[in-house]
């Protein structure tokens, strides 16, 4: 530990935000990072206790508490504090292959969990990192590092979000010859089109995916594997798995967790009623083909709107709209508001169970004076115009009750609490069901109960020979550090089955 005082001389400060009414007017990322002085007394504030929860990755009380890839987190805050920042960024890149997707995306699980946190404020591991990799790129040791040696071994990789990625990467550093198919136009998966510019500028993946391609990497993109041969789209060609497997060694499934879960509700076919994923898609790729020129994304300008789903997607979808130029947006809730501090049995290093209010609800307060959010309640109808446009949305509150049958809690209706919502633009963010059997069914991989590909548990090996799985595609819907996570882990596997050996680092 570089300075034994320094949690107790320096308090934490992160980098600073450009203000809400400001930031509304272009899709840009709005934070300022910290400078090099006071990066380095955050880094100083790290405890270098004897148990560092803050890369422990564990699950307590249902919750995972830790960074999931283990990041030497107390090792790189020293090396922040006493300058070494072409060793700190070594130290990094052991345990996480796209710190500059993580420092942007991830919620921090590694900073609930962090030792200081339990009666000060945590230290700013987020921003250190940010740091780390940013500096990494301006000094030019983050540049590619191609392997020496070749081992003639071929693998595909289908699906390029952030476990395909992982995996890719990890396997050709190893010498092997990897593939990536992407279906869509861009490379990236969600990462591309899930996250909205201003939490991840798409400069800082195409930064990256050069670097992989300079390091040998080859991306095929409108590439809809699993389809067959022929195509009415003229821009997506259909590859079939067959050719694929017979192609390549060895084949990973990363293909996300792809089917958004649906509102089946009176109504529902309504026009102006879209899923999360496809309406930030069509932002990102308009924004990035034409400035949002081209006219052709969902346009939420001068639209009453309405989110259906409190999590990360649905704030997304909520900043977004606002930069469209909405002209109200609510956000619903099924759930109870979380209290504002913790609760007496959510106890340090658990996950914090709390209120927290995202840009995108932080910018809405801004701009119409209220937060978005209403909690505990749902649509039960939607209702249309003549012109078979959405219109109006039947809303009924809930309350927690305790289901007598299975003893769990559920969120029941209350009667005679429905209200008429006035709505142009809805869009769903409630999660999503797990894999597309299309892409299964085309492997012939076996789903489990949950619609995920089965594996063994802690494999990734499916029931097909010399097909594996990684990713939102395995494990359901999750951060972007768990696929990292499984990437790294499923390409280890890849690996081992390939050489007879494996000396891939995970953890």
């Amino acid at each position: 530990m570089g300075k034994p005082t320094g949690f107790m001389e320096y308090k934490r400060e992160v980098s600073g935000v450009q203000d809400p009414k400001s930031r509304i007017g272009n899709f840009d990322e709005f934070h300022t990072p910290l400078s090099e002085e006071k990066q380095r007394q955050q880094g100083a504030r790290c405890m270098a206790c004897g148990v560092p929860f803050c890369q422990s990755g564990v699950v307590l009380n249902g919750m995972v508490t830790g960074c999931p890839l283990h990041n030497l987190i107390p090792e790189w805050n020293d090396l922040v504090y006493t300058g070494n920042w072409e060793q700190a960024y070594r130290r990094l890149k052991k345990t996480n292959n796209f710190p500059e997707f993580t420092a942007r995306v991830c919620p921090a699980p590694c900073e609930a969990a962090c030792t200081c946190g339990l009666n000060d404020s945590p230290v700013t591991v987020k921003e250190n990192e940010y740091g780390i990799v940013e500096h990494a790129y301006t000094a030019g040791y983050a540049a590619a590092n191609p392997p020496r040696v070749r081992t003639g071994k071929k693998v595909a990789v289908i699906g390029s979000g952030p476990a395909g990625l992982a995996a890719a990467d990890q396997l050709n550093k190893r010498g092997h010859l990897v593939t990536v198919f992407e279906r869509s136009d861009r490379v990236g998966g969600l990462l591309m089109y899930g996250i909205p510019n201003m939490k991840l500028d798409k400069k800082i993946i195409e930064r990256k995916i050069k670097i992989m391609q300079e390091e040998g990497v080859e991306f095929i993109v409108n590439a809809n594997v699993g389809a067959g041969h022929g195509s009415a789209d003229t821009k997506t060609a259909k590859i079939k798995a067959s050719d694929i497997r017979r192609e390549f060694d060895r084949v990973i499934l990363a293909c996300g967790a792809a089917n958004p879960r649906d509102l089946k509700v009176p109504g529902r076919d309504a026009k102006g009623i879209h899923f999360a994923v496809d309406y930030l898609k069509s932002t990102t790729k308009s924004l990035l083909d034409s400035g949002l020129s081209d006219g052709q994304y969902i346009s939420a300008r001068d639209k009453k709107v309405m989110v259906i789903g409190g999590g990360d997607t649905g704030n997304d979808c909520v900043g977004t709209a606002i930069r469209h130029g909405a002209r109200s947006v609510i956000q619903l809730e099924m759930m109870p508001k979380l209290p504002d501090e913790r609760s007496e049995d959510n106890t340090w290093p658990e996950w914090p169970k709390i209120c927290k209010t995202d840009y995108g609800q932080e910018e809405a307060i801004a701009r119409f004076g209220h937060d978005p959010r209403i909690y505990q309640t749902t649509v039960k109808e939607f209702l249309k115009d003549k012109s078979g446009n959405v219109c109006k949305a039947r809303l009924i509150s809930l309350e927690p009750k305790k289901d007598e049958n299975t003893g769990r809690t559920i969120m029941a209706e209350i009667p005679g609490s429905e209200t008429l919502q006035d709505v142009d633009l809805v869009l769903i963010a409630a999660g999503f069901l797990g894999a597309q059997k299309s892409i299964a069914d085309a492997f012939q991989v076996k789903l489990n109960d949950r619609a995920n590909v089965d594996t063994a548990p802690g494999k990734y090996q499916t029931n097909i020979e010399n097909v594996f799985t990684a990713g939102d595609m395995h494990r359901g819907q999750s951060l972007v550090v768990w696929a990292i996570r499984e990437g790294r882990e499923a390409a280890r596997e890849v690996d081992e089955s390939l050489m007879g050996y494996t000396n891939l680092y995970v953890q």
